[in-house]
């Protein structure tokens, strides 16, 4: 396996298990499984900055992903996670933040806009309830009001990072041609190549959902604010992040290309200038371009490869890979501890250390 850089070399010992992929679900199952006493290296061909995660504009929502009752077990446990992580947000990335996702006004009185099938994620939010007229932008006329993670990715990402080689972890820089080269020398592999696994596994049911974002500057927004319909193409959020004011965004299936469309980019402001008018005289800071990882349901499941290696699947995750990595990643620990005992003294429980 070439291998090009190491950011750690976490003692003597040899792996046991190889994490394909570090991004936010690769490297979140590494430290769950580095946390649990097992000696891991993550192979990564991106540098974590250089990864989808890297550009997800960081809200806790769980997202074009399926299956929801899934997804939404998964969602709450990083809501748990990322809620304790956000009491230190210089260090971790992870911040509460409050905001309203718009929805159709209801006739009846009825709970309009809440996603079928989400109804455990809406009972855990909290301070879930209508918004009123007075804490509505311009140009909405329902909506509802909830407080939830807010993640400045790359900070994250360099948070799990260090807590990955804080836990005895590795991460080397590397491409990774096959499952049977990961498995080379370890008990078990991890699968959280994402996009890549469309040809590492190779799996034909995973596409690229493209996202675009706009960079501006902050004119003063404090609250996150979301109209994305979870089948549009074309939807309008903005999210406060530390390093500017995110606008979004489109989900453009079977898009491949990650140049920024300037054309795509103008739609994207002025969607969000409907709501919030000031962000079409913010200075444009960045463009934005990445791939989801989309497939018809996330891949999470163990197997054997054909040398008799015990492989974990965690991909496919679309637009909702930091909500649901921690979930996940507690569901990996447990395949593996299925797949082979687990190591002397460990506890398996991931701390918001």
């Amino acid at each position: 396996m070439t291998q090009r850089r190491a950011v750690a070399t976490g003692g003597a010992s040899a792996p046991e298990i190889c994490v394909v992929g570090g991004g936010v679900i690769g490297l979140t199952s590494a430290v769950v499984l580095a946390e649990a006493g097992y000696r891991v290296r993550v192979v990564a061909r991106d540098t974590a900055g250089d990864t989808t995660s890297a550009v997800a504009g960081g809200l806790c929502w769980p997202y074009r992903i399926q299956p929801y009752a899934d997804a939404v077990r998964w969602s709450l446990r990083s809501l748990e996670v990322l809620g304790e992580l956000a009491g230190r947000p210089t260090q971790t990335g992870a911040r509460l933040v409050t905001g309203t996702f718009a929805s159709e006004p209801a006739a009846d009185g009825g709970d309009a806009g809440l996603e079928a099938g989400l109804d455990a994620w809406y009972a855990a939010l909290p301070g879930l309830r209508r918004a009123r007229a007075g804490e509505l932008p311009a140009g909405c006329g329902a909506g509802w009001r909830a407080r939830t993670p807010l993640v400045d990715m790359p900070v994250h990402l360099g948070y799990l990072e260090r807590r990955l080689v804080a836990a005895g972890g590795t991460v080397v820089a590397g491409a990774v041609a096959s499952l049977a080269q990961a498995a080379d020398g370890v008990r078990a592999v991890v699968n959280c190549s994402g996009l890549g696994a469309r040809e590492l596994v190779p799996d034909a049911s995973v596409h690229p959902v493209q996202g675009q974002l706009v960079i501006v500057e902050n004119p003063g927004v404090t609250e996150w604010f979301t109209a994305a319909d979870a089948g549009a193409e074309d939807t309008a959020y903005v999210l406060p992040q530390p390093f500017g004011l995110v606008l979004g965004g489109t989900a453009r299936e079977g898009a491949w290309s990650r140049e920024p469309d300037p054309a795509v980019a103008a739609a994207i402001v002025a969607r969000c200038a409907r709501y919030f008018p000031e962000v079409a005289r913010a200075r444009v800071l960045a463009h934005r371009v990445g791939l989801r990882p989309a497939r018809p349901a996330v891949r999470l499941a163990a197997e054997r490869l054909p040398d008799g290696t015990a492989c974990v699947h965690n991909y496919g995750h679309g637009g909702a890979g930091v909500t649901v990595s921690w979930g996940c990643a507690d569901e990996v620990l447990r395949l593996v501890r299925a797949e082979f005992a687990p190591a002397q003294g460990s506890t398996g429980v991931p701390t918001a250390t």
